[in-house]
């Protein structure tokens, strides 16, 4: 028989909190972690807001040690560490070193890329003749699995240890495959999520193709507007987000909490066939992983009580509206609630399904549904397919059992994710 799959522990370095505690009391608040950059600014951006984790130096000193400091430049390895090692903690796991790695205990964490300072420096410096100089954390901080080769050995984690990259689609796709070595007996926990590092040699290329915002550089807070008829492309933003997955019999045998269960879900991709290209959907493909994700749940359509979406704050809004729409074949006041971080946040990367992740499971957990910041001007499209009171502006609270979680990224891929609120059997 298949293991069924718990979340025990969660950690969350976002731009309006770090740490779970924090995070919680900015989604239900409305907190914006958007604020205009100076930098981008400088470097003349159209865009020149964005979202990014506060992290003091006191802090990350708390995750690292000096020497693992030492010219250690990957905002990608600090964010996720950072959200990984909290979720370790959350779950009631040691930190402690072992002699004997922990074999029972993997991670798959995600990265979109990784050192981008880093490897910029180092191309200087080997296009000055000093490869000598290159020093010896480029490669750890440059290559893709930096993120989870520094977890293993922080935590001696002796099962799967690897990193993800799926566009915008790599927290959740991360989850799910996490989901799958758990529930065929590989592992009784992983540690799951992805990381987005920030600045503008990551940023600079979605500037140039201009689908970020421009028009709310004097107001950071209104730039990221999911849903709304004014949006005018998303805001970039950077951190991590990090689920501890367990099997439910391990979970059960050391008296773990347990945040909530995850009942399945489906990865695709369009194939940028049809309406689908490198950087749009194919809303068939889009439509069918939904279709397919509940499938593998074991769930009906009609039992989706909230839909935490990707949307973006692009013109690509009202299409995904329309492909959970027809995908569960709800519509008007019969559509489930739905929501999008990224007013508050702005477009995480290949970081926003793990963080989007913790702020579902928090809804779950917690009963109830976070703003939707910025959306007071729903987009006439939307309010076509689905009643405007399942677009909440303010926080409220409501009975969650079932959530739906997608994420969709360039490339033409898709994940979607279902939690379950847990009953404490």
């Amino acid at each position: 028989m298949a293991n069924r799959v718990v979340v025990t522990g969660m950690g969350v370095a976002a731009p309006n909190g770090v740490g779970i505690a924090a995070f919680r009391a900015a989604i239900r608040s409305g907190t914006s972690g958007i604020r205009y950059d100076e930098q981008l600014a400088a470097l003349q951006f159209s865009c020149q807001i964005a979202g990014c984790p506060e992290l003091p130096p006191e802090l990350v000193s708390q995750y690292f040690t000096d020497l693992e400091l030492r010219n250690l430049n990957s905002t990608g390895i600090v964010y996720g560490v950072i959200a990984a090692m909290d979720a370790w903690r959350d779950a009631g796991l040691s930190v402690e070193h072992l002699e004997q790695p922990d074999w029972n205990s993997g991670t798959i964490f995600g990265s979109g890329t990784s050192g981008i300072s880093k490897f910029r420096e180092a191309i200087y410096k080997i296009d000055d003749f000093q490869v000598r100089k290159l020093g010896s954390t480029v490669v750890i901080q440059t290559m893709a699995s930096g993120v989870s080769a520094f977890l293993g050995g922080k935590l001696g984690l002796g099962n799967q240890v690897s990193t993800n990259s799926s566009a915008c689609t790599t927290g959740t796709e991360s989850i799910l495959m996490a989901y799958d070595r758990i529930k065929a007996g590989q592992a009784s926990r992983m540690l799951a999520g992805s990381t987005s590092d920030s600045g503008p040699y990551i940023w600079g290329g979605f500037d140039a193709m201009k689908v970020c915002t421009f028009k709310h550089n004097h107001e950071p807070e209104k730039g990221s507007r999911p849903m709304s008829a004014s949006a005018s492309g998303f805001v970039p933003g950077s951190g991590a987000g990090a689920l501890l997955l367990e099997s439910l019999e391990s979970a059960i045998q050391r008296g773990a909490r347990i945040y909530a269960e995850v009942l399945g879900g489906h990865i695709n991709s369009g194939g940028q066939r049809g309406t689908g290209t490198m950087t749009a959907p194919n809303s068939t493909a889009v439509q069918r992983c939904i279709q397919q994700a509940l499938i593998n749940a074991q769930l009906d359509a009609q039992q989706i009580d909230v839909i935490n979406g990707h949307l973006t704050a692009t013109m690509m809004d009202s299409t995904e509206i329309r492909n959970w729409s027809e995908a569960l074949g709800r519509s008007g006041d019969d559509f489930p609630y739905i929501s999008s971080l990224k007013g508050m946040t702005g477009h995480c990367l290949s970081a926003s399904g793990s963080i989007e992740c913790v702020a579902a499971v928090l809804q779950l957990t917690g009963g109830f549904l976070f703003p939707n910041l910025n959306c007071e001007d729903l987009h006439p499209q939307i309010s076509e397919l689905i009643s405007s009171k399942k677009i909440p502006l303010n926080d409220q609270e409501c009975e969650i059992k079932y959530l739906a979680k997608a994420s969709f990224g360039f490339g033409d891929v898709n994940a979607c994710i279902l939690f379950k609120k847990y009953d404490h059997e």
